[in-house]
């Protein structure tokens, strides 16, 4: 697909997740009315609050009090607080202008390569919905500076405080990613007719298989080696005395584990089993999409590669943590508690980004490897029969 027919649904995709966002962030005050916390209990209003106050106009706490307590006396006071809730709304403008544009830039390339028709759309809306989880994430990150700047304490603990920014906001991003996708794709599928037949690239299934499972075990590595809680440990403990980039330990977790895991301890074997088959299942998801991915582009490049394998990350993501809320669900007994349960959704993406984009170069250099190797196998194989037979 051309990118003068890609445009338009990566368009229409990216103002509809930018839309359903700011919704979002608008309703969060609703739920401090008494019909909201009587209807949905206290408990769950303040959890809903929570995960949607990162997409709200209205400042949290910690804004307005840096408002109230602001150096100054009299009119500098407030002149002051005005200023830090001008930064606290630029902060939110550029969050929003970030998810439109990422998501547009990212659904340009999986709309062009990954056109969902000819027995694509399942995989192109699957594709598209982990890019708006992800183009949410890379928006918080980029928005955090002015959002902690806001807060009047910029100075302190910056890097904790940026992890922290960084991890808010992703549950509702699940929701709003999944529908802005299946507008994308219904679009992307309109304008695709009359275009003519796609070409899709003829890739050996040996080449793929190996480019799935160099692209699998780069993620392993941070699935299995990174995220065992002695690792773990050791990095959350890098703590460099440089200042302002002091304490990165908390950011380097969000950008390099993909989980946390350690041996059964005290906990029954099967127990233990049970809940490491959400690490199974993500690096399943994983190899499986990545074993397909080539087979179903239009054609295989390297950006192509680690878009997909990136989405691929997001993908095994969110299905092992969905297999973690059943499993605590059925273990608890908390049939209604979804939303405490569901508080995990969404965690890891960052880590889900640096990663995918290692595996998607290793699967795309193993591939082409591949490839080559057996395109070269096939042109002297003629040559040796022949030699024979003299």
């Amino acid at each position: 697909m051309t990118y003068r027919r890609a445009v338009l649904p990566a368009l229409a995709g990216g103002l509809l997740l930018t839309a359903l966002l700011w919704w979002a962030g608008a309703s969060a005050h609703a739920l401090h009315l008494p019909g909201a916390t009587g209807m949905l209990g206290g408990q769950a209003a303040a959890e809903l609050e929570h995960w949607l106050t990162p997409w709200s106009y209205d400042p949290p706490a910690s804004a307005q009090f840096s408002t109230e307590v602001s150096g100054g006396i009299g009119g500098a006071a407030g002149t002051a607080g005005t200023n830090y809730l001008a930064l606290y709304a630029t902060a939110l403008q550029i969050r929003f202008g970030a998810v439109f544009v990422f998501f547009v830039t990212g659904a340009l390339l999986l709309v062009r390569r990954l056109p969902p028709v000819h027995g694509r759309m399942p995989a192109a809306l699957l594709a598209l919905w982990a890019w708006g989880v992800v183009a949410g994430a890379l928006a918080v990150t980029v928005s955090a500076p002015w959002l902690i700047a806001s807060g009047g304490r910029g100075s302190y603990r910056f890097l904790p405080q940026l992890a922290s920014v960084i991890s808010s906001g992703r549950q509702v991003l699940v929701v709003t990613a999944l529908v802005a996708a299946a507008l994308t794709v219904f679009i992307a599928r309109v304008t695709a007719k009359g275009a003519g037949p796609l070409p899709q690239e003829a890739v050996p299934a040996r080449a793929a298989r190996l480019a799935a499972t160099a692209a699998t075990a780069v993620i392993a590595l941070s699935l299995v080696v990174l995220s065992y809680q002695p690792v773990a440990a050791v990095l959350q403990s890098v703590s460099p005395g440089i200042g302002l980039f002091a304490e990165p330990g908390d950011l380097l977790r969000q950008w390099l584990l993909l989980g946390a895991w350690a041996g059964p301890g005290g906990a029954p074997l099967g127990a233990w089993l049970l809940y490491r088959a959400g690490d199974v299942l993500l690096l399943a998801v994983v190899w499986w999409v990545l074993r397909r991915l080539p087979g179903l582009l239009t054609r295989v490049t390297a950006p192509a590669m680690a878009a997909g394998a990136v989405c691929a990350t997001v993908l095994g993501l969110l299905a092992s943590q969905l297999l973690r809320v059943a499993v605590d669900g059925a273990g608890s007994g908390l049939r209604w508690d979804l939303l405490r349960l569901s508080a995990g959704i969404g965690d890891g993406v960052p880590a889900a980004l640096v990663w995918g984009l290692v595996a998607g170069c290793a699967a795309a250099l193993m591939l082409r490897a591949a490839v080559g190797r057996a395109e070269i196998t096939d042109a002297t194989t003629p040559v040796e029969d022949s030699a024979r037979l003299g």
